[in-house]
């Protein structure tokens, strides 16, 4: 099957649709096309041809592109999400010496103090996983109600991948502040 398309105001083919019955023609059929266009086009080649085949490649590449993107938006997103907790954590620590001293006197060891402030930190960060999981469904759910097609839809994998990650961000982001507070002197406090 072969379909021309004439460009608007000219007597020149723009556009030669192709379409062979088997998949194994493909090569012969496309080669013969090329070979067709070289001589009517006294061996110069100022012709394309585009094949579902590369355009689905160039699909492709977009979504790895898009998806590289996004996962260095959610680094840096992480990050800063880690330097929010720390800084935080720091303040409450700042806020807290008395608190945190009174309990050192009383006989709380430092390693007592590192567990409840890494704590305090693994709890902040989850709860701030679930508010970004609850933005995220509500988010979806007015795309697909909006979206015609192409809804994104939120895998459970992702979701427990997430809030991992949100875990783990909690606790490295508490390590300096739970550090800072185990070694407090009661006295100096």
């Amino acid at each position: 099957l072969v379909r021309f398309r004439i460009a608007e105001n000219s007597l020149k083919i723009d556009d030669i649709d192709i379409q062979v019955k088997n998949y194994e023609e493909f090569d012969a059929a496309l080669q013969q096309a090329r070979n067709i266009l070289m001589i009517t086009h006294n061996g110069i080649e100022d012709f394309t041809f585009s094949t579902q085949e590369t355009q689905s490649e160039t699909i492709e590449q977009s979504i790895k592109n898009t998806r590289t993107s996004g996962t260095l938006i959610a680094i840096i997103a992480l990050i800063v999400g880690g330097i929010g907790v720390m800084n935080i954590m720091l303040a409450s620590i700042s806020e807290r010496i008395r608190e945190i001293g009174l309990r050192k006197a009383m006989g709380a060891t430092d390693t007592a103090v590192f567990i409840q402030i890494i704590i305090e930190s693994i709890v902040l960060s989850t709860l701030g996983g679930l508010m970004g999981v609850a933005f995220s469904y509500g988010l979806v759910y007015i795309i697909q109600n909006v979206s015609t097609s192409n809804a994104p839809v939120i895998k459970p994998d992702a979701l427990i991948f997430s809030m991992i990650f949100a875990i783990i961000i909690g606790l490295i982001a508490g390590l300096y502040p739970a550090l800072r507070a185990a070694k407090l002197d009661p006295i100096q406090a």
